[in-house]
């Protein structure tokens, strides 16, 4: 019996109209290289047969009766791939706006939970500002299926390294773990529940043993950032149903060309770049906070976790991100010293600690408290947690072909949440990162303005990085 962990779960338990919790991808491909012409009935037959005997994508929820339990994937036996790839076209002119505005319709709709937990709408029209004709893959898949580690992962089982070349991920069939009568599923109810006591007395001492540390670090000064202590912004509030997205691209060799001329990692120039569009971005509006955002970024924990069982291996830091800091240079160090300290942080605090607490999410327990909370809009009643999530997911050096169309871009998008109405993701794909900017259209509407500011942003930290690099190496003049 396949389980979901209790972290797995916990997205479903978080899940309302409004509160969406699937990761939803744009991939922009060029037709122009498959081996035979495009047909939208050829791409997904292609697509079926590439993943009919892959788990991820064939398996869908049961619930455990009377919610005793997290529930238990099985085999979809009436999978239809027609249930799950569809097909749109883009209205005239079929330009960025067309296509911005309907993947963010797309992305407002929930996954129907009576089959496997994915879609694909392939987009046809769209074209770019060059003249080019393109197509656009939107997928969507549950975060109860996969975190961002492995929702890149699973993108493999559809792309070759060349047009004609297999999956570099080719899905094996394997046996099914049998599915449950409901007797079994209660009985197995009742022994997690028994057991779950003594699972958290051996939780208390490595969590005490956290505490006692992050103490020590505050007093130190060398703590990350601390959750609820964030600034309230227009998009720190409940939240609707309804989303608005934006794209935006950045050269990968620039933003190594900066870290390395400072001494940082690409995450921080990453931030430091988020940063710097936000504060300009709020500072336009005449929102921007006195002191800085902060910050949530997701951690994968896959290569540290001791546990085999869930799709999700993930933790989470806080940052600030600099937003009260104009000069980029600056920011960029003290996001640098910061996130050094958060990482150290991270790291003394057990990598299985999220998903292990995680295991006592009651399902009902936990689904009428996200939904009270939504109603009584206590978001917007006690201190805001953290403003936003930013996450960097990396992506392939090399070119990719998805069923035989080469990539030409790829934007993730994270869900939004009640107090944190804005998510971006950034995605490296062959020299090229792709932002994703997905937000509640209430909370911010112009998202677009938002999303083109990075790129510009990251201009100007490279010209302050090569500035200085003049500065250091001019030679004095002869009296100086």
């Amino acid at each position: 019996m396949d389980r979901l962990s209790g972290l797995d779960a916990s997205f479903l338990y978080l899940e309302t109209p409004a509160q969406l919790m699937h990761v939803c991808g744009l991939i922009v491909l060029d037709p122009s290289t498959m081996p035979e012409p495009y047909s939208f009935a050829t791409f997904r037959e292609g697509i079926e047969a590439r993943v009919r005997d892959a788990h991820d994508f064939t398996r869908k929820l049961r619930r455990v009766p009377l919610g005793l339990d997290h529930p238990v994937w099985v085999r979809d036996q009436q999978f239809d791939i027609e249930r799950h790839v569809h097909r749109l076209a883009l209205p005239a002119p079929g330009g960025y706006a067309e296509l911005t505005e309907l993947a963010g319709h797309l992305a407002g709709l929930p996954l129907d939970r009576s089959r496997p937990l994915w879609e694909m709408w392939v987009i046809e029209g769209y074209r770019r500002e060059d003249g080019r004709e393109l197509m656009v893959v939107f997928s969507k898949m549950h975060h109860a299926t996969v975190d961002g580690v492995s929702g890149a992962n699973l993108i493999s089982h559809l792309c070759g390294l060349e047009p004609g070349a297999e999956p570099l991920t080719a899905a094996e069939p394997g046996r099914w773990p049998h599915e449950p009568g409901r007797n079994e599923l209660l009985g197995r109810a009742v022994l997690s529940a028994g057991t779950r006591a003594l699972h958290a007395v051996r939780l208390l001492e490595p969590t005490v043993r956290g505490v006692v540390s992050t103490v020590a670090r505050a007093r130190e000064g060398t703590a990350m950032a601390t959750p609820l202590t964030a600034p309230r912004t227009s998009f720190n509030g409940t939240i609707t149903g309804h989303r608005a997205v934006a794209f935006a691209g950045m050269d990968l060799d620039v933003i190594k060309e900066v870290k390395s001329v400072a001494g940082s990692t690409v995450n921080d120039v990453v931030l430091t770049v988020a940063g710097g569009a936000l504060r300009s971005y709020l500072a336009d509006r005449g929102e921007l906070p006195d002191s800085s955002l902060l910050a949530t970024v997701p951690v994968s924990v896959r290569s540290e976790s001791k546990r085999p069982e869930g799709a999700n291996k993930v933790s989470a830091l806080f940052t600030r991100l600099g937003t009260d800091i104009d000069d980029p240079l600056e920011r960029l160090r003290e996001t640098a010293t910061a996130n050094r300290n958060a990482k150290d942080h991270h790291k003394a605090i057990s990598a299985d600690s999220l998903q292990d607490w995680a295991e006592f999410a009651a399902p009902r327990t936990f689904g009428l408290a996200v939904r009270a909370y939504a109603s009584l809009r206590l978001a917007e009643r006690h201190p805001v947690v953290h403003n936003l999530v930013i996450s960097n997911v990396p992506g392939p050096p090399v070119p990719l072909y998805f069923m035989g169309a080469r990539v030409e871009e790829m934007h993730p998008l994270g869900p939004v949440f009640h107090g944190a109405g804005l998510n971006i993701t950034v995605m490296s794909n062959n020299g090229r990162v792709g932002v994703g900017v997905i937000a509640c259209r209430e909370s911010l509407p112009d998202v677009d303005d938002l999303a083109q500011r990075f790129p510009a942003e990251l201009a100007r930290l490279h010209e302050a990085v090569r500035s200085l690099t003049r500065r250091v190496r001019t030679p004095p003049t002869a009296g100086a």
